[in-house]
């Protein structure tokens, strides 16, 4: 005999249908069916679920995300109707920009009021599916077990993505015959495209013939766990490899085919070959602006292979000479399986020249300063000297994400948390958050600038409660630093309020009980460090950093990508 429950007991089931253990959310009058089902399943011999109380709905987003990129699985946003779930929006675009995949379930209001202009009512379909890969309005509590299975199977096959779901609140109280459906397939939606054994191929001919080849990782390797299958093919074919800021672990910092971090803030190196190169190899990327800088100039002497599962992505920005279109974890090992085992060491040698010249003028100076204020570089060195080397870095965004991801080391896959695609400043701190529950055996180093520190600062009351063993390092220079160097860059500096006034973070520590420590002086920073990453639960380590500290190598936006500057 079926068991008839109400909507919202339907949904409980439904994501424990999924694997689920760990919610991020907020309640609210329109989900509140929801949270009274949840209060069972969170206590005693009927528990399965961690739910997390976020102080702000965005944090419930990030949370979910940092969740999502670290552990590998989808990460789940619980929250109420009106501000509550606009308030998720900046996440779900976030998690839409950067292929997290997320799913975000909202209250809304009886479908017998919709469009009424009733309490709290938004049209959250409408204005959530430019920003997601599906929304869709749960409105009776049959479609629940439809619903959800549907969601969770469109959010984390292909090329992952948010999910947003609209909990109408009749459909949370009506009762229905419980029954499990699992969604595997939808006639319209191919998340895995048929590899194509005549462009595998093709591209592994380039590949044979090539003088100079160069392959660009991003996070579709992380993404498809294929960091093994990544290794095997550059190691056969001797091919030396950049990485996006996204997929800087899908290649230890210590492989010796590993040439640096692309784009904009990269290594001088890698950048400057990628207009020389022969046959470039994209796996897993998407050509941001970020990374090619004019793409009318752009690698416009090499072949293009790119590998990609998503077909929009292909010849988007960067034209193409041979596209493999399907998952990474399948493409790879297909190309190595006919590439000749190559030597590339004449080509991997003259990168050399060019790194030196980066550490002697940029890199040395940058963490191993002679004077003056404490810089950003050296503090994320420091840091990176004495973390586990399975630790995590999470970053805000501006300077200190550009500082981190350079200096930072990464051994182990999926250690870098970041927002990409849309640089949401505020996204450091509760993502860290959701890094510490999905992977609570690794430490987790969560770099912040002082102003996205303060933009999400509420999000120390969840790590209050929650204990969550976040090691944060706010780099302060009472500025909005990256802003403050492009206005000294190209707007003469004039730094239009960018200058901040900040608080005094220790009483602000101390009031939500976290371990706190100040370092001005550098001979202070080293022992700084190691009581951070030795004392049990959250830390804030506030770093007091040179004002005009530059974040360098550079090239100007819009800039041909050999036009990368080694000083200002």
């Amino acid at each position: 005999m079926k068991d008839r429950i109400t909507g919202a007991k339907a949904l409980m089931r439904a994501l424990q249908a999924e694997g689920v253990k760990t919610i991020f959310g907020y309640p609210g009058g329109s989900i509140m069916p929801v949270y009274d089902a949840l209060f069972d399943y969170t206590r005693g011999e009927k528990k399965c679920f961690d739910h997390i109380l976020v102080r702000h709905e965005q944090g419930a987003t990030h949370a979910a995300e940092g969740y999502a990129r670290v552990s590998g699985k989808v990460g789940v946003a619980l929250v109420t109707s009106g501000p509550g779930v606009t308030n998720t929006l900046t996440g779900i675009a976030d998690a839409m920009l950067d292929s997290t995949p997320i799913v975000v379930i909202a209250g809304q209001v009886p479908i017998s009021a919709l469009g009424t202009d009733a309490f709290q009512e938004v049209d959250l379909v409408g204005v959530s599916q430019p920003i997601s890969k599906w929304s869709y309005q749960i409105r009776h509590a049959e479609d629940v077990a439809w619903a959800v299975s549907r969601a969770f199977y469109i959010a984390r096959t292909g090329r992952p993505g948010p999910v947003v779901l609209d909990f109408a609140k009749n459909a949370q109280v009506e009762e229905v015959d419980w029954e499990v459906q699992k969604v595997n397939f939808i006639r319209s939606y191919v998340p895995y495209p048929k590899l194509d054994a005549e462009a595998v191929r093709r591209a592994a001919e380039l590949i044979n013939n090539a003088k100079k080849p160069l392959a660009l990782v991003g996070q579709g390797v992380e993404l498809g766990n294929a960091q093994g299958e990544l290794k095997a093919f550059l190691e056969k074919a001797d091919i030396p490899a950049g990485r996006t800021m996204l997929g800087l672990s899908a290649l230890p910092s210590n492989h010796p085919l590993n040439v640096g971090m692309l784009g904009m803030h990269g290594n001088y190196a890698v950048n400057l070959k990628e207009q020389e190169c022969d046959v470039l190899i994209a796996i897993g990327m998407r050509f941001s602006d970020r990374v090619t800088g004019n793409l009318k100039t752009y690698a416009k002497q090499a072949k293009v292979i790119h590998l990609d599962i998503d077909h929009s992505e292909i010849d988007k920005n960067v034209k193409t000479d041979v596209a493999v279109i399907a998952d990474c974890k399948e493409s790879l090992p297909a190309i190595t399986a006919l590439l000749n085992k190559n030597d590339h060491q004449e080509w991997r040698d003259s990168f050399k020249p060019l790194d030196e010249m980066e550490r002697v003028k940029v890199i040395e100076p940058a963490i191993h300063p002679k004077e003056g204020p404490l810089l950003m570089g050296e503090v994320v060195h420091a840091v990176a000297e004495q973390a586990p080397e399975d630790a995590v870095l999470v970053t805000d965004v501006g300077q200190n994400q550009l500082f981190a991801a350079r200096y930072f080391k990464y051994y182990h896959k999926r250690s870098i948390c970041t927002s990409g695609g849309l640089g949401t400043m505020g996204y450091g701190m509760p993502a860290a958050i959701g890094a510490t529950f999905a992977a609570p055996q690794r430490t987790v180093c969560c770099f912040m600038g002082d102003g996205g520190f303060q933009m999400c600062i509420e999000e120390l009351g969840t790590i209050m409660e929650q204990q969550a063993p976040v090691k944060m390092i706010v780099m302060n220079n009472h500025y909005l630093g990256n802003v403050r160097q492009w206005q000294d860059m190209f707007w003469m500096r004039r730094k239009s309020f960018t200058k901040m006034m900040n608080p005094d973070y220790e009483p602000i520590a101390k009031g939500y009980g976290i371990s706190y420590q100040r370092v001005e002086d550098r001979k202070d920073l080293a022992a700084a460090i190691g009581k951070m990453l030795t004392t049990e639960g959250p830390f804030i380590l506030e770093c007091c950093i040179r004002e005009d500290d530059n974040v360098l190598p550079m090239t100007p936006p819009g800039m041909d990508i050999d036009k990368m500057m080694l000083e200002i």
